[in-house]
């Protein structure tokens, strides 16, 4: 992957670039640097100067907090697809959280300077950053809500539902397969919980029939995932 991918469509994919337009994609791409990390690569930590901008094209990358006892918390596991950086290199403030390799990882950096140029050369670009961030704002928010308002079941059930709908969109078929890169120790992370209850909740959801577990696949039933993921308030 050494050489920068150029097609619009391959750009497009990455929802901060969806609303930009051809000229635009072909600049991304003019100024897009191919970069690799190790597995375990410190990418960036809380505090750093927001420099540039990576799209995420393989491999995952964990963002996290250390508290001032040394606990970590996990913010999120971002996967191909993904972009990260690009708030920092927006408002002109340090990084928020730190950034990991998890596993070994390749994408593009896109440089501030670079960045911002473009966004003034083309209103139409800035625009759609408004949409995205609009856009990110509202995960953010329903992620709160869910760790802060539903109980353990229904969060996994809700992890799970908005995972699948990474891949399939909004509309879910009935019944979909989920092959998760992530451990329960990492998925515990995110959803402020201990691996053994994670582990719990995972088994809760299986004795209900929501989940199948073979092979490293996860089959879901939809319908009785949203039944766990939204219990009636009776």
């Amino acid at each position: 992957m050494n050489e920068i991918n150029k097609s619009a469509a391959f750009w497009r994919s990455f929802p901060i670039f969806e609303g930009f337009g051809k000229e635009t994609i072909g600049e991304i791409a003019a100024i897009a640097t191919y970069r690799k990390w190790p597995a375990g690569t410190v990418i960036f930590q809380r505090g750093d100067e927001g420099t540039y901008l990576i799209v995420l094209v393989s491999g995952r990358i964990k963002l996290s907090l250390i508290t001032p006892q040394g606990k970590e918390l996990s913010l999120r596991q971002l996967e191909p697809g993904s972009v990260l950086g690009e708030m920092a290199i927006l408002d002109g403030q340090p990084r928020s959280a730190d950034a990991t390799a998890a596993v070994a990882t390749e994408g593009y950096v896109i440089s501030k300077r670079d960045f911002l140029d473009l966004l003034t050369r083309h209103p139409t670009a800035a625009q759609a950053i408004i949409h995205y961030l609009c856009g990110k704002l509202r995960e953010t928010t329903e992620q709160l809500e869910t760790i802060a308002l539903y109980d353990l079941d229904a969060r996994v059930a809700r992890f799970f539902l908005a995972t699948l709908r990474t891949i399939h969109g909004e509309e879910l078929p009935d019944s979909a397969n989920l092959q998760l890169s992530l451990s329960q120790t990492e998925i515990a992370g995110i959803l402020g919980a201990s691996r053994p209850k994670i582990n719990r909740s995972i088994l809760t959801l299986e004795e209900a029939g929501a989940i199948r577990r073979s092979d490293g696949i996860i089959h879901c039933h939809i319908g009785r995932l949203y039944g766990i993921a939204e219990p009636d308030d009776e």
